[in-house]
């Protein structure tokens, strides 16, 4: 079976599709026979692609600019979410926040190779995974994504202009471009339109979901990260109760987080396996029933408006579903929902810092401005 020579976990889709569609993770036989049974019939007609899926990956989106004979590398982002999530509901962010020069290095350079053996002449989108030090190409196309608006504000240059000029017979030699990242931190986030639609499940996969994305800037990533999703309308609480529930893999990144929304002052709120590792820790927590328990239960909760964060991270190979009414109530109800770790974690640092919630509002012109000055005074890392 092509599966197995491949190797598991799969990601699974037609063979075209546009936004992720009908693409799924598949740890098992028995999901990939789900998978085709929900979805499609494969054929000689209608192939299928399967792909090995790396677990645990930083993905990593870069747009860059060709003349045909140089390259210019204008934005690596760095996904908070891991590879797995479209990249289209991911957040990422500039500058990317761990990866070293080591790293960035091997990208710049791997990016001018690809771009130069395409003859690309204006835009193009690197997708990168890294995953236990190595680095991937998922995929490279030479036209402009989604993510040039956001990279053009966040580093002060319209990118589409500069290309337009590019394919006009322009070299980019001539277009004045920065050769560094910006002293400021830019945060996209997507826009999720699950409140819209009654019994929509938040869980982010490689199917992209949303409709639209916001960008937070600030002097630090907890801050950026803050803004971006009270602009995306999802304001991070600042006090009150946390409930967490998360599948083994995530128990030990849960206790962590769990000891700093405790020490900014949250009430912690678990089941079971979640609360006993927490209060391993040292950190009190309330414990409430499992679903199939019976109340109390966090739907209680959550309908009483007893419960200002819900974390819940899918459990089981491939039961992203699990957890289905915790995050559809929650949903109803406006309280904040996140199903993944890296986002989780994001999010606590951003509590901790404020909620990227403060009194200073700049224009991007001024932040820009600012950057401008600032690189008269000296260097500035290569992008």
């Amino acid at each position: 079976m092509i599966a197995g020579q491949v190797g598991f976990p799969l990601l699974v889709r037609p063979s075209y599709v546009l936004g992720g569609r009908a693409m799924e993770i598949c740890y098992s036989t028995e999901d990939l026979r789900a998978y085709l049974d929900k979805h499609v019939k494969a054929d000689q007609e209608h192939p299928l692609l399967l792909d090995r899926f790396l677990e645990n990956a930083i993905e990593v989106d870069v747009d860059a600019l060709g003349d045909g004979e140089s390259v210019h590398v204008a934005g690596i982002m760095q996904h908070v979410e891991e590879a797995g999530v479209h990249s289209g509901d991911s957040a990422c962010v500039i500058p990317p926040l761990s990866l070293g020069e080591e790293m960035l290095d091997e990208i710049r350079a791997t990016t001018e190779r690809i771009a130069l053996a395409l003859g690309v002449v204006g835009l193009l989108n690197i997708q990168y995974a890294i995953a236990e030090g190595r680095l991937y190409v998922i995929e490279a196309n030479p036209r402009a994504s989604r993510t040039v608006p956001f990279v053009s504000k966040a580093i002060g240059v319209p990118l589409a202009k500069v290309a337009a000029r590019l394919m006009l017979g322009e070299k980019l030699a001539d277009q004045d471009l920065p050769t560094g990242f910006p002293e400021h931190v830019s945060v996209k986030e997507a826009v999720l339109p699950f409140a819209r639609f009654a019994g929509a499940d938040s869980v982010l996969g490689p199917e992209m979901k949303s409709t639209g994305e916001v960008m937070g800037v600030a002097a630090d990533f907890p801050t950026a990260f803050g803004k971006a999703h009270a602009a995306a309308g999802m304001i991070l609480p600042r006090e009150g109760s946390v409930f967490i529930t998360v599948t083994d893999t995530d128990k030990a990144a849960a206790t962590q987080m769990a000891t700093r929304l405790h020490d900014v002052g949250f009430e912690i709120i678990a089941t079971g396996g979640t609360a006993m590792a927490i209060e391993r820790m040292g950190v009190p927590v309330r414990r409430i029933n499992k679903l199939h328990e019976g109340s109390p239960h966090v739907l209680d909760l959550i309908r009483k408006r007893e419960c200002d964060l819900v974390i819940n991270t899918p459990s089981g190979s491939g039961a992203r579903a699990d957890g289905y009414e915790i995050r559809t109530a929650a949903i109803k109800h406006g309280i904040p929902s996140i199903t993944t770790m890296t986002a989780a974690t994001a999010a606590v640092r951003a509590i901790a810092a404020g909620g990227g919630i403060d009194d200073e509002v700049r224009s991007l012109q001024e932040i820009h401005q600012e950057a401008a000055s600032s690189a008269l005074a000296g260097p500035k890392r290569n992008q």
